[in-house]
């Protein structure tokens, strides 16, 4: 089934990995699976036209299931959706320890204002890495240089503090760029095998800690946004 232009579903949106004061962060859709029961999944992520939207059950023995859509493909996991959910559910009194997706459990815990969670590094999509030397040169590219694929592409900006700058173009995701990207966080993580601190697109800061039995931990900060009716 489509979407019905009056069907009236409420989706939540919460902004993941800002900056300290708030600012930046990636949009997340979140919508409750009893609330959008006999919709297009698909079809309502396409409509809602963040880079992820989510649709999460109702949590039981602080443990919940959820599936995760771009607007063109619906992904085993990402990590903006998992740390955003992580945090809502805990901002709405019902927080979690596990959001089961189908690439796996993820384990999440929220404390002293950041979200985080556990993920293996082979549950990301398959981006195409590409390094540059100068940051600068980062800023100048446009997403109409990646017509195809996934792509991230990053720069050491302090490599002695494990800095760096990255950019996400991902047309094949439905996605020209995103703003923060968790999994191709989780994945340069492992291929480095070790903790990071990202900025990426506007502002956008996350976080990782890498660990060599192949999880890697990702987290960020999360804000409260306005939803939105669709």
């Amino acid at each position: 089934m489509g979407i019905p232009e009056s069907d009236g579903a409420q989706i939540e949106v919460v902004r993941v990995f800002t900056d300290a004061t708030g600012r930046f962060g990636n949009p997340l859709g979140i919508a409750r699976a009893a609330d959008v029961e006999g919709v297009d999944h698909q079809a309502l992520a396409a409509r809602v036209g963040y880079s992820e939207t989510v649709v999460v059950r109702e949590p039981e023995n602080e443990r919940t299931s959820m599936r995760i859509y771009t607007p063109a493909v619906e992904l085993p996991f990402a990590g903006h959706p998992s740390v955003g959910t992580g945090w809502w559910l805990f901002l709405k009194g019902h927080p979690v320890s596990v959001i089961d997706v189908p690439a796996g459990p993820v384990d999440v815990s929220v404390s002293d204002g950041m979200t985080w969670v556990r993920a293996r590094s082979e549950w990301a999509p398959a981006f195409t890495f590409h390094q540059f030397e100068s940051v600068e040169e980062i800023a100048t590219l446009d997403p109409a240089d990646f017509p195809e694929g996934k792509h991230y592409v990053w720069g050491w900006s302090d490599e002695a503090r494990g800095a760096v700058r990255t950019r996400m173009f991902a047309p094949a995701m439905g996605i020209p760029e995103d703003e923060a990207t968790g999994a191709a966080a989780i994945a340069l993580t492992a291929n480095l095998r070790r903790g990071l601190y990202i900025t990426q697109g506007e502002g956008s800061q996350l976080f990782t800690e890498w660990d060599s039995d192949g999880w890697v931990r990702l987290g960020g900060r999360v804000v409260e946004d306005h939803p939105v009716v669709i």
